[in-house]
């Protein structure tokens, strides 16, 4: 290829042929000897007539440049031009193995690194190379395959929010080592990581090595700190440069529950440095709301921290059942859980009637017995919204007669009159040292000092449903702290003091790191291992190299000290984790995180990603070129007399439709809606998560396409289906896949849906989570549910009875499974009188269509085909996975033959009494 001006051509040769025309322009427009003058007297005749088609001598100079501009871009076509071209390389022959870093940083450019990946297949499949593609954070036995078989692969390809650890190092080099490839391509991320430099030395035992990678520099975030009431951020880059801004944006829930962006800040890099610093004073309020920063325009999971307990301060009320005296603050009942509280907690005083309406999290009672009726029911009521109660005992509730004949209902169990009730009134000997904490209780795994002594306390009355409340107690058995849920909130009663009066347990630490078991305040930075040992947390949300949050589903929990030492890898997400009430953020950042940028050997090339991929111009050219050619017959036609008004317009007209037509988005509308009246169409509502919109597309792609071999219904290409503004008569059938995080439709789509159920059409509600929950479970998307179909006019629902019309309506069916299998498939009830006719198999159902099915069997993904019918999701295992399959296209067989021809099978009940009228 020779490149010219930046342009490549691959014939060059045929240039020279665009010399010829400065000749051809001279030789058209020569100019002929003028003829001999001979004076012929009848000529006379013929002085002053006009001649009506008069023709000109020459060719108009400005004809003559359109026919010269027309044939220099045929010449120009035929050379071969190629815009961005490649310069020359090396021809490798043999397997090519490529290698992708895979991590968060690359998440910023990924397509361009898909793009350039797609690229180096297309170079490899010019040289009719195998290739297979090796993922570092997600290494697999590298298959070689084809070049020209991948591209339908690179859409699996993701970026993992974590970097390559030991156990991915490890496995990498030993598939390198087992690869037989002659040379290697290396698409990095642009940072360095341990193990780097392992993984070149495998890849250049293969051969030749060359690294590509963006010139971009990466940025990230470290965790979010709280100190001298502001929130205080940090912004990372890998290599220095420039002084540049970077603009923070925290992202939260406003009071509707919208997500928005609730607040920003710059942060400034000087020149030549890796960090910024910035802070956001924010009231504590608004702060709680607060549930990640990111870097604006950062798109990737290090780009953005999560927020947890540390940054939300909880708000917590202190009230105290009897007034200090002065000088006394160390005997008040308040003064340990001040100090225990001030660092890491906003506190509340005053009376219970003045901080109720505040809505604190936790309001705390040091000693308080009496309450009245209305203090009952108002603080009742905010324990049952999601409050914590704290209870401490004391002199005034061990004289009370409070939880004694009946548990209180603001009590967690009932309490004794008698015996350990009033600390230092009697004697029992030594004072009491604590037990051991419970697998189940919350304060597990806790260290207990050994000077920790119980002199004193309110003794729980014994009784069956005691055990199961206790969740510390002493040495001997007895309770020392009891709990019970109220509501979506709880209550919590220490049995002893809150100050030093009854035990000496305010007196140490581990007083603290029980109320932060108890989410009473937040720790004031991550905690260390030892602080979560014995806690289990359980994944909330986990993000994805992008950094995007995503429920987690079912993934199991984490030992506490593995949640913060534990490196991030597949079995160790970033994300939010929960245990009891509280919350921990594992970011893809640590807080003392360092970026370095990769480097590289000086004997490896290395190159970024390319611009833009090679575009080769010659039909743009020729097309260019028909088109001058095309008003060169105009503008001759004019020039000669022969084109006419009425041919002039034609002739525009003709000119004007070979130019490209943009359709206006009405035409689209009316070009949709004649597509979905003219073949049947089956259509899927748009959820607004890409990757679910698209197996559902590809669902009812396959559906259609085995509706066709095996039916006599032949459907259009299904349509996605926007319920804000697309008109839903023109669908027989809508499948709704459920996510938990999909917007809720207007009332104006409410409205358009019940005129659709109600006039024949039958929407296909699927959760997708057969395989973790039964339909009416608490799932996320079970919720979402019951959610979106609350303002649905539907009717009453019952499982799919083995009678009902969709068993039989094309297929004999018994069961409906899709990628998951279940029985919970739910249609609607059958009317109170239908009863079993005699000698029919079934009895005489309504004669509608049900207006929906619910279920969670994932049909859509046992559906789903490619673009060249291969399915593209696994189902089961071997043989038994594909019948699973063939029973999932069946029932949607029956389902589309239910809709489209109703109850028609079930008319058979009427048979006999037909045959009885017609005397047969």
């Amino acid at each position: 290829m020779t490149v010219l001006g930046g342009i490549g051509f691959t014939a060059p040769w045929l240039l020279v042929a665009l010399a010829a025309l400065p000749i051809l322009w001279l030789i058209l427009r020569a100019v002929p000897p003028a003829p001999i003058r001979r004076r012929f007297p009848g000529v006379a005749l013929l002085l002053g007539l006009n001649d009506a088609d008069a023709v000109s001598d020459r060719t108009p100079w400005w004809l003559m440049l359109l026919r010269m501009l027309a044939v220099a871009l045929v010449i120009l076509g035929l050379a071969g031009p190629v815009m961005n071209p490649e310069t020359e390389r090396a021809r490798i022959s043999g397997p090519l193995l490529v290698v992708l870093d895979g991590t968060w940083a690359g998440a910023a450019h990924w397509p361009q690194m898909i793009e350039t990946l797609q690229g180096e297949l297309d170079r490899a499949a010019t040289d009719d190379r195998a290739v297979a593609v090796l993922q570092l954070t997600r290494p697999e036995a590298p298959v070689f395959q084809a070049a020209s078989t991948w591209p339908a692969r690179l859409a699996g390809f993701q970026p993992a929010p974590w970097q390559p650890g030991d156990a991915q190092i490890d496995s990498a080099v030993a598939l390198i080592a087992g690869a037989e490839a002659t040379s290697a391509i290396w698409i990095g991320d642009g940072l360095a990581y341990d193990g780097q430099d392992r993984v070149l030395s495998a890849l250049e035992t293969l051969g030749p090595l060359s690294v590509i990678q963006s010139g971009q520099n990466v940025l990230g975030m470290t965790p979010a700190t709280y100190a001298d009431g502001a929130v205080q951020l940090s912004v990372a880059r890998a290599a220095s440069g420039p002084a540049r801004a970077v603009t923070v944006l925290a992202q939260g829930r406003d009071p509707a529950g919208n997500p928005r962006v609730l607040a920003t800040a710059q942060a400034d890099f000087a020149d030549g440095a890796t960090e910024a610093q910035t802070e956001l004073v924010l009231p504590a309020e608004l702060r709680a709301r607060v549930t990640r920063f990111e870097i604006q325009g950062g798109r990737s999971a290090g780009a953005m921290t999560l927020t947890d307990d540390s940054l939300r301060r909880r708000e917590v009320a202190l009230i105290a059942g009897r007034t200090d005296r002065e000088g006394l603050e160390l005997l008040s009942p308040l003064h340990y859980l001040q100090q225990a509280l001030e660092p890491t907690a906003d506190l509340i005083d005053g009376a219970l009637a003045d901080v109720l309406p505040a809505n604190p999290d936790v309001i705390v009672l040091a000693d308080v017995a009496g309450l009245t009726d209305s203090e009952n029911a108002d603080l009742s009521a905010w324990v049952e919204n999601g409050g914590l109660l704290l209870r401490f005992a004391g002199p005034r509730v061990a004289a009370s007669d409070v939880s004694r004949d009946t548990v209180d209902p603001l009590m967690p169990v009932r309490l004794r009159s008698g015996g350990r009730s009033v600390g230092g009134a009697m004697s029992w000997g030594e004072p009491k040292s604590l037990a051991p904490f419970r697998n189940s209780s919350p304060f597990f795994g806790l260290n207990i000092p050994e000077d920790v002594r119980v002199s004193a306390q309110v003794m729980a009355q014994p009784g069956p449903d005691l055990a199961e409340a206790v969740i510390a107690d002493l040495s001997d058995g007895t309770p020392l702290v009891t709990r019970k849920r109220m509501g979506q909130g709880q209550v919590v009663l220490f049995h002893v003091t809150a100050n030093a009066e009854w035990s000496t347990l305010p007196l140490s630490g581990l007083f603290v790191e029980m109320l932060e078991r108890l989410a009473v305040s937040s720790a004031a930075a991550t905690p260390e291992a030892a602080d979560l040992q014995g806690t289990v947390w359980q994944p909330e949300q986990v993000m994805d190299g992008y950094g995007a949050l995503r429920d987690a589903g079912t993934l199991p929990g984490i030992d506490g000290p593995r949640l913060v030492e534990a490196p991030l890898g597949p079995d160790m997400l970033p994300g939010i984790y929960a245990s009891d009430d509280r919350y921990l953020a594992r970011n893809v950042l640590s807080a003392d995180a360092v970026l370095t940028p990769a480097t590289w050997p000086a004997r490896v090339p290395v190159t970024g990603f390319r611009a833009a991929p090679p575009e080769a111009l010659g039909g743009l050219l020729m097309a260019l070129a028909l088109l001058l050619l095309a008003a060169d017959v105009v503008a001759s036609l004019a020039l000669s007399g022969r084109l006419g008004p009425t041919r002039g317009a034609v002739a525009a007209l003709a000119m004007m439709l070979m130019l490209p037509q943009g359709a206006d988005a009405q035409d689209t509308e009316v070009q949709s809606a004649i597509e979905a009246t003219s073949e049947v169409v089956l259509a899927h509502v748009l959820t607004g998560n890409a990757e679910i919109d698209e197996i559902a597309e590809a669902g009812l792609r396959g559906l259609s396409d085995t509706l066709f071999f095996r039916t006599s219904v032949e459907p259009a290409p299904p349509m996605g289906v926007n319920l804000e503004t697309d008109d839903l008569a023109f669908f027989p059938i809508l499948y709704w896949p459920i996510t938990p995080d999909q917007p809720r439709p207007s009332s104006e789509a409410y409205a358009r849906l019940n005129d659709y159920i109600r006039s024949g059409g039958l929407i296909l509600f699927d959760t997708r989570d057969a395989n973790i929950a039964g339909f009416g479970t608490a799932s996320p998307n079970g919720r979402k549910l019951q959610d979106l179909a609350a303002p649905l006019d539907i009717p009453a629902l019952e499982p799919v009875p083995g009678d009902h019309v969709l068993t039989r309506t094309f297929y004999l069916l018994q069961d409906f499974p899709g990628r998951h299998i279940s029985r919970d498939v739910w249609v609607e009830a059958a009317p109170p009188g239908a009863e079993q006719v005699a000698g029919m198999p079934f009895r005489n159902l309504n004669d509608g269509v049900t207006p929906v099915v619910i279920g969670g069997n994932d049909w859509a993904g046992a559906w789903a085909v490619d673009t060249s019918g291969n399915p593209m999701l696994p189902v089961g295992r071997g043989f038994g996975g594909e019948r699973q399959r063939e029973l999932a296209y069946r029932f949607g067989i029956n389902l589309v033959m239910h809709v489209l021809t109703g109850n028609y099978k079930s008319d058979q009940v009427h048979v006999p009494a037909l045959l009885d009228r017609l005397g047969q």
